[in-house]
């Protein structure tokens, strides 16, 4: 799919794999609408790649609203990438056998709430916009990627909240594409595995934490980086025959219990 002059809206875009996937679109001529909470390095990212800003809570529908139709205001809407998330652990029970010592509910739900009810609230705005769009040649009007994580398969202790919303996001993908296939519009989910971002800090200790974590990668040994992941994106907007897949792009990681 040729995405010259179409509009894309990519969530969770002004950092990680997210900046990585608007640098990477923009690059084969969308506008790219980056739309995340963090202001400063939205606006900044925005203007390098010629796209836009949008403010966006992804739990809230009027935000995502506003960033679909910012991008209808740059050109056809063919591009979604949901980016946007959360990580969170906890162990399920604690340690004193007392009911407040259980996991947090509140904390549980709101990981759910963004990463994958604010996904399926994105989907089905930005494919609403699709919709009204003019089909290609190919009768193609758009292509949506959403972001899970190898936790959907592999998940470690403490990490239901987190392994529960992006199982959450695999398990949606097919039938959403059944679903939007009758509108010309693909849909696909990546994996990533560990992937080298800031959240792993910075320093001397930061280097030894994360040479720990690559011993667990089959190969190469180390962490992906985030235009590794952003490639995949890409290639999953473009590639007109891939469409209801789920692809981990690991290094071949199985993650261990802890």
């Amino acid at each position: 799919m040729d995405i010259t002059g179409a509009a894309a809206v990519v969530t969770g875009g002004a950092s990680g794999i997210g900046a990585a996937t608007v640098r990477m679109l923009a690059a084969r001529g969308a506008k790219v609408v980056v739309a995340d909470l963090n202001e400063a390095a939205g606006v900044a990212l925005a203007r390098e790649v010629g796209g836009s800003f949008v403010k966006v809570d992804v739990t809230s529908t009027e935000d995502l609203v506003a960033a679909v139709d910012e991008a209808e205001s740059l050109g056809p809407v063919r591009v979604l990438v949901n980016s946007a998330g959360i990580g969170w652990a906890q162990r399920t029970v604690g340690r004193d056998g007392r009911y407040a010592s259980a996991a947090d509910l509140d904390a549980f739900k709101r990981v759910v709430a963004i990463n994958l009810v604010g996904t399926y609230d994105a989907i089905r705005l930005a494919a609403t916009a699709m919709s009204r769009t003019e089909p290609l040649d190919t009768g193609e009007r758009g292509a949506i990627v959403n972001l899970s994580s190898v936790a959907a398969f592999d998940g470690q202790i403490g990490q239901a909240a987190y392994s529960a919303s992006k199982g959450g996001v695999v398990g949606m993908t097919l039938p959403v594409a059944r679903d939007l296939a009758a509108i010309g519009v693909r849909v696909n989910t990546v994996a990533p595995g560990l992937v080298d971002t800031p959240i792993y800090g910075e320093g001397e200790a930061s280097e030894a934490f994360k040479a720990n974590l690559a011993q667990g990668v089959l190969f190469p040994k180390r962490l992906g980086g985030p235009s590794e992941i952003a490639s995949m994106i890409v290639e999953a907007v473009t590639n007109s025959y891939l469409n209801a897949e789920t692809i981990r792009v690991d290094g071949g990681i199985r993650m261990q219990p802890k």
